[in-house]
């Protein structure tokens, strides 16, 4: 009867609409992201005076602070897996425990980065370079912004709990509210007050309390039940604590590789000279956009296949994954196709340099073939998440980061010198993808 009952509820195209539901708000959700960062980088490139100085203090500033958040994304993360499991299996207390854990840790960590912000500080400006006045402006932006940890550090952890609750919409109004207030008090601090780039960094500031105060008033809203507050033991549950930092620990130690290794293909790129460094940088912003469509199936896919193990519903984990990259492909093919066609006319937009235009093309198959080569890694990841088998991720990652994309590269640079760096960088994300395929029959498919 249960095959029966999932069959009708599949048949109905059901598991389709709900992978939409999720998925559309998620990319939404992301494209904002880099929307916010243009406005910030438009006010300061259109001050009278000493803009460079201020775009170089805010890029400074924006870079150590995207470096320490993501480095917390497994706030995020293993909260969406914890919660959609519960979700999937109806226990209601432990709905409230995976919030209210996932804050907490999510506190302790922004206040010590608060502590430690001095020597954040001192250890960034001294790998960052920079004249010493863009460092100046930008060691004011950070002493100013780093207040804001508890709030963004939060805001992860909310992002992952409402997820795993099948809910996609309220992270994307939070979202959607976080750059309103962000973008208008921008101009009021940069343009009424005259802060400049401090403006920048304090509108932000206030923009992320914002939004956890409108985080906190959707729990009170649609999840009343889950207001309530549990006692420390019950949330510092010893085995339950354990379990929480074994799975985040996992996603940390993944995240940090990822990041190292994109850092290196920027810090290669740079080492190549000023025009392949800014060849790539605008050849990767294609990749980038791609990334957000494919993040908004990959968090669809932890809140589903979550629900599915928590459920202990095993034919609708396997329906659900074969659902996500159908239209985890289809989104990749269309995308490959897009590229193919109009990659000259989008690089013209980005850059009216004939130099690197020319240049450029020499690269662009790279970028066509990367959406079809990466969209495996981006939903297995997501797969991975909910089901909370992060130690096949953190293994996979260091696989395809030190023993692939860092052979790939010494061994080729002699012979291809920048194809290298991209070739790596393919070879990369298919074996990230393949990785997880062949293990998910050990780590995933366990119930069937």
């Amino acid at each position: 009867m249960d095959f029966i009952k999932n069959k009708k509820y599949l048949l109905k195209g059901k598991l389709n609409r709900e992978i939409l539901i999720l998925a559309v708000p998620n990319i939404i959700t992301n494209l904002s992201v880099p929307l916010l960062g243009m406005a910030d980088f438009a006010l300061m490139g259109h001050l009278k005076t000493h803009s460079t100085i201020y775009v170089g203090a805010i890029a400074l500033g924006t870079t150590i602070f995207n470096v320490l958040y993501m480095s917390f994304g497994f706030l995020r993360m293993g909260t969406s897996g914890f919660t959609s499991q519960a979700y999937g299996a109806n226990n209601q207390k432990e709905l409230g425990l995976a919030l209210q854990r996932s804050l907490a840790v999510a506190l302790i960590f922004a206040f010590l980065l608060i502590i430690l912000q001095y020597p954040i500080q001192w250890i960034s400006f001294h790998i960052l370079d920079g004249t010493e006045e863009v460092k100046s402006l930008a060691r004011q932006y950070f002493y100013i912004r780093i207040f804001a940890a508890p709030a963004t550090l939060s805001l992860y952890s909310f992002y992952g709990w409402f997820l795993g609750m099948q809910n996609a919409k309220t992270p994307m109004f939070i979202a959607i509210l976080v750059n309103i207030v962000n973008i208008g008090l921008n101009f009021f601090f940069v343009y009424a007050i005259k802060m400049n780039s401090n403006g920048v960094a304090l509108a932000s500031v206030f923009a992320q309390y914002s939004g956890l105060l409108l985080a906190i008033w959707f729990l009170h809203k649609k999840y009343p039940i889950h207001s309530t507050i549990y006692s420390v033991k019950y949330i510092l549950k010893k085995s339950a604590i354990k379990e929480f930092f074994k799975v985040n620990g996992d996603i940390f130690i993944r995240t940090l590789l990822l990041i190292l290794t994109l850092s290196f293909f920027t810090s290669q790129s740079a080492k190549m000279g000023n025009n392949i460094l800014a060849v790539n940088t605008l050849l990767f912003q294609f990749f980038f956009f791609f990334s957000y469509f494919a993040d908004g199936f990959a968090f669809a896919g932890e809140a589903l296949t979550g629900k599915a193990i928590g459920a202990k519903n095993p034919i609708l984990l396997k329906e659900t994954i074969g659902k996500l990259f159908i239209w985890g492909f289809g989104i990749a093919l269309l995308t490959t196709l897009l590229y193919w066609w109009f990659l000259p006319v989008f690089m013209k937009i980005m850059t009216n340099n004939k130099i690197l235009q020319s240049l450029s093309s020499h690269y662009f198959i790279w970028v066509i073939l990367l959406p079809v080569t990466s969209i495996a890694a981006f939903i297995w990841d997501g797969v991975y998440i909910g089901v909370t088998a992060s130690k096949p991720m953190r293994n996979t990652m260091i696989i395809a980061s030190l023993f692939v994309f860092l052979p790939v590269f010494y061994l080729t640079y002699p012979v291809l010198g920048n194809n290298a760096l991209w070739l790596a960088l393919v070879l990369f994300m298919i074996s990230r993808g393949l990785g997880l395929a062949l293990l998910s029959k050990k780590h995933i498919y366990i119930n069937n």
